[in-house]
């Protein structure tokens, strides 16, 4: 297992200064050490919003993304979460905020963000697909009233997302695919023989917007709440993803999502699943993620309390433990080379991923 363990103490810059040690490198003269954190890494910060999604992405230039914005109402937990997370990137404002889906835990945080952040662009797949279920119904409107007189783009399979020299693209939005991303060809998926036939989701969570981020040799895949049948034909018979680096579970690890053709075929190095005390975390996904080939570590927002031990990851790779308090983070610092580290935002812990 190529990794190195970082024992510093907890700070906003602790990924780099990990990065650090563990090439070698020693520093014979004093630089403030905000300088370098800001210089040259992608800031990634998946935030604990109880099972639902919310994921900030920063560029080293600052611009910013955000992916979905949690659940309505807790006193405004979901949104207090993501304006902590801003504080931890040193960013004001939010340049984009992509919608995967319209579902409650995705979207329901709009109208209150929308108040306390400037937000320069929404992004989402269009209309709600699944207007027979009220939740989403009123999810959709609720988001819909609270970005009159914003931008508003609606994005397509192959559309990409401009965010300060990383390239955002968009893999699959109201139930379409890309069928090549621009810079890799498509390769046979070896994986697809030997997968199930998934049925028909007419949910919201098939029309999910899903994007591949690449950040020099640094990759990371999220496709929301994709469910399985959309997963395979993303990818089968040919993968024109390739393979990543770090891969946000779908769907906070439902076993209606996590097809073996795809988890397996992208080859994730590491895994974060986004999964609630008490909501997702399901033994066949959680066992498909930790069995894909070449996975290092699979780390958790929360211990998936409804299943058992041989189905969660070790404690120090959950960032919210069962007994524990809740809204503690994973912090990704990634550099252009390849080289990843992870902190445990609860106790501190750094996990780094040396380039390959």
């Amino acid at each position: 297992m190529n990794t190195f363990t970082c024992y510093l103490p907890i700070s906003r810059f602790r990924g780099y200064w990990c990065a650090i040690l563990a090439a070698g490198i020693w520093l014979a003269f004093a630089v403030p050490l905000a300088l370098h954190a800001q210089t040259g890494q992608l800031f990634v910060e998946s935030i604990d919003v109880e099972g639902g999604q919310v994921t900030l992405i920063v560029a080293p230039t600052g611009e910013s993304l955000l992916v979905d914005t949690g659940w309505p109402g807790d006193g405004g937990r979901s949104v207090e979460r993501i304006m902590a997370a801003m504080r931890d990137a040193n960013i004001k404002r939010i340049d984009h905020v992509l919608i995967t889906h319209y579902h409650r835990d995705h979207v329901g945080g709009v109208p209150l963000l929308i108040h306390r952040v400037q937000i320069s662009e929404f992004l989402d797949h269009g209309p709600n697909r699944d207007p027979g279920d009220a939740d989403t119904r009123s999810g959709y409107q609720a988001y819909l009233d609270a970005i009159v007189g914003h931008t508003r783009r609606i994005v397509h399979p192959g559309d990409t997302i401009p965010l300060g020299g990383v390239s955002v693209v968009v893999l699959t939005a109201d139930g379409e695919h890309i069928s090549a991303v621009p810079g890799f060809a498509p390769a046979a998926n070896p994986y697809c023989a030997s997968e199930r036939t998934w049925p028909a989701d007419p949910t919201e969570n098939a029309r999910s917007v899903g994007i591949l981020i690449t950040y020099g040799k640094f990759k990371l895949l999220d496709l929301g709440d994709l469910t399985g049948q959309k997963e395979v034909a993303l990818v089968c018979p040919r993968n024109p993803i390739g393979t990543v680096d770090l891969y946000l579970v779908t769907h906070h690890g439902m076993d209606l999502s996590n097809a073996r053709a795809i988890v397996d075929a992208v080859h994730p190095r590491v895994a974060i699943m986004n999964n609630g005390a008490h909501k997702a975390g399901k033994p066949a996904a959680w066992q498909t993620v930790h069995d894909s080939p070449g996975l290092e570590d699979l780390w958790q927002l929360h211990t998936a309390e409804d299943t058992d031990a041989a189905h969660n990851s070790p404690e120090a790779f959950i960032a919210n433990p069962k007994g524990a308090a809740d809204g503690a983070s994973l912090r990704v610092y990634a550099a252009p080379d390849g080289s990843f580290s992870v902190t445990n935002a609860r106790t501190g812990w750094t996990r780094q991923y040396l380039r390959k």
